[in-house]
């Protein structure tokens, strides 16, 4: 294998993929090839399509099926209304037979496209829905306080309260296998100072800047409560793991359009994570603030993956996304209670990342071990040891 180069002071763009030197931490090799384009072949070997990923599926849907014989539901299966989550529905209850609840969570800014394909695709299969609704006060002072924090991933609130809700649901109800619609072939996995995903940094966070107490964790209404101490209950009392299922299975995104519009009316929400209107605010601030197109690792994964060219992803991120829409924008600055005046405040202070907050990085990396083996018995989602080891700094 080609050793990799120090990073370059020159702009330099993956001759593969996409990815580039505003990517943080990227390597290139003596082919120009990025050390994310590495990560994405190992990954494609160690979870290979064809046959054998159709083996290690049934394998998957016979121990949900055996762990949750005589339980109401077998698992509990992430949804957003999105292309991926309502994929993984119909694939599990109608390929596999599996006994889902849908679950979803609420945190005041769903896409209301998104919203009616969730009733309808789990009304056509049958499946429970259950929403998991935000006390808005703690979701709302979360979101201002990571703007305030002048970070990146400033959607660390709903990626953890959408975590939290489907622990706390599989802890109600006895269930010890969670499904997540995830796959590296179609998303990619983001460069970790773009999105770092740790409990103690959103209370650090919360601690300096907001203003409504968050509520205690319990077994079942972890709230946005996610540390080392309750995932160690969640995956070793408990026993629940998450079961990346698109990491096995053949899925090919435009396909997946038309057997969703025809088995179950889903309509596309407008664009790629736009079950979530907020994401109008996350694009256009790492944009224009952090110099940031979170579609290079997307669509980078694309390209790997056989399903986007390489001149067409370069044809799309020559212009400004258009999940980018002003007026949504505008009604989510509203919805926070902010004038455009404190919003505009926000956008011109000083970029940060989560290395300017306390949290768990120098833990994690003291756990390197005992987390790729956790990764690798589902006991932390798949992508967890190379989220923090091998994507980027």
């Amino acid at each position: 294998m080609p050793s990799p180069l120090p990073i370059p002071h020159t702009y330099h763009r993956c001759t593969r993929c996409i990815m580039d030197t505003t990517v943080p931490g990227i390597r290139f090799d003596e082919r120009g090839e990025c050390n994310f384009c590495t990560l994405h072949d190992k990954l494609d070997r160690a979870f290979p399509l064809g046959e054998a990923g159709r083996q290690k599926v049934q394998e998957l849907a016979a121990d949900i099926k055996r762990l949750g014989r005589g339980l109401k539901y077998d698992c509990i299966l992430g949804v957003s209304g999105g292309r991926d989550s309502s994929f993984t529905l119909w694939y599990c209850v109608t390929q596999l037979g599996l006994r889902p609840l849908a679950v979803h969570f609420n945190d005041g800014f769903g896409n209301p496209v998104a919203g009616e394909n969730m009733v309808t695709a789990c009304r056509k299969l049958g499946v429970e829905l259950r929403t998991i609704t935000s006390d808005w006060r703690e979701s709302k002072d979360l979101k201002i306080a990571f703007l305030k924090a002048s970070t990146p991933d400033m959607e660390q609130g709903t990626d953890l309260g959408i975590a939290t809700a489907l622990y706390g649901v599989a802890a109600k109800e006895g269930v010890q296998r969670i499904i997540i619609g995830q796959s590296f072939r179609t998303e990619g996995i983001a460069p970790l100072s773009w999105n770092f995903l740790d409990g103690k940094y959103l209370k650090s966070v919360h601690k300096q800047f907001g203003t409504v107490p968050l509520r205690p964790w319990s077994p079942n209404d972890p709230g946005f409560n996610l540390d080392l101490k309750e995932m160690f209950y969640y995956t070793f009392v408990r026993r629940i793991k998450t079961v990346t299922l698109l990491y096995h299975v053949d899925y090919v995104r435009t396909e997946a359009d038309a057997l969703l519009a025809r088995e179950l009316n889903w309509q596309n929400p407008g664009a790629h994570y736009f079950d979530d209107l907020y994401q109008s605010v996350i694009y256009y601030l790492n944009r224009v603030k952090f110099n940031i197109d979170r579609r290079l690792f997307n669509y980078s994964a694309l390209i790997r993956s056989g399903q986007l060219t390489r001149d067409a992803a370069l044809e799309r991120v020559s212009k400004i996304n258009s999940i980018e829409d002003e007026r949504v924008i505008s009604l989510c600055i509203k919805r926070l209670g902010l004038t455009r005046e404190e919003f505009d405040r926000i956008v011109a202070a000083p970029p940060r990342t989560f290395r300017n907050y306390p949290n768990n990085y120098h833990l994690i990396l003291l756990l390197r071990w005992p987390i790729k083996v956790f990764s690798r018995l589902n006991l932390l989602p798949e992508s967890a040891y190379d989220k923090y080891f091998n994507c980027g700094t």
